[in-house]
């Protein structure tokens, strides 16, 4: 039952298939139901516990009204003391994560997710480019990711718009040579993939007039970067595998994290001494 100084949700609640469903889906609707079930909250109830507006509940349990802002999630997740597991389905950071207790109650992990490869970050990958203002890539090639018309990003860019900045590597440079050589293509072949994301990104911005931007760079790539807004999503290229293939990690800005000052400055850095193409 509801304790009416603050709203107390049973783990079972938490824990229970609808509520991680409603929350893999950023379903925030389904959520305050699974709660309203679960304790027997009004309405009024759930608007004094998350600090929102008691008609702006209703509109959103009416389906009136849809959450997308970041802001938001983090206030009914600590409005409702959402434990950090479910913070981490809803795409949040742990209050208290594993290993990092110096944190404190204040704190927060920049690491939100681990995945075995892009693949399975796609879903959170597109959903977070949909509401993107600006997207920023560091890649090798990026046909996979925008120069293709099924690529991870293409379709996005071109109907949201948002500010799109590639950088790729140089396909004359020897750092294009170094890892064609690391894949097993010969520099030629290499360097057309380049060239052609390149052209394709060209298209892309005449034709839908998408703000987009093309930087080459001379390192030999190491690091693989999908920056969408605040949020970020890393993989690393290495001797025998693609970025795409190799584990990712999604980061978000945290005051006592280093990684996505540490990304964020890398790849603002290296656009400033790139080439621009585009």
């Amino acid at each position: 039952m509801v304790n009416w100084e603050t709203l107390i949700v049973p783990p079972t609640v938490w824990s229970s298939q609808d509520m991680r469903q409603a929350c893999q889906q950023r379903d925030v609707a389904s959520i305050l139901r699974v709660v309203q079930r679960g304790t027997g909250a009004s309405q009024t109830q759930l608007s004094m516990a998350t600090g929102i507006l008691q008609g702006r509940i209703s509109e959103i349990l009416r389906g009136t009204r849809t959450v997308t802002a970041f802001e938001v999630y983090e206030r009914i997740a600590d409005g409702l003391a959402m434990p950090d597991e479910t913070r981490v389905l809803l795409g949040l950071a742990p209050v208290h994560p594993s290993g990092l207790d110096h944190l404190g109650p204040l704190g927060r992990a920049e690491m939100l997710a681990a995945y075995p490869s892009q693949a399975d970050a796609t879903p959170e990958i597109r959903q977070a480019a949909s509401e993107a203002k600006e997207i920023d890539i560091l890649a090798v090639r990026g046909l996979g990711i925008i120069g293709m018309n099924d690529s991870l990003l293409r379709a996005t860019v071109a109907r949201n718009r948002p500010l799109f900045r590639a950088l790729l590597v140089d396909p004359a440079s020897k750092a294009a040579q170094r890892r064609a050589a690391e894949v097993g293509e010969s520099h030629e072949s290499f360097a057309s993939g380049v060239n052609l994301c390149v052209a394709r990104l060209r298209e892309l911005k005449e034709q839908t007039g998408a703000q987009v931007e093309v930087y080459f760079y001379d390192l030999l790539p190491t690091w693989r970067v999908l920056a969408l807004d605040q949020v970020q999503f890393v993989s690393a290229f290495g001797t025998d595998h693609e970025g795409h293939t190799s584990p990712m990690y999604k980061i978000a800005a945290s005051a006592h994290g280093a990684l996505h000052r540490g990304f964020r400055r890398f790849t603002d850095e290296l656009r400033a001494q790139a080439q621009q193409v585009i």
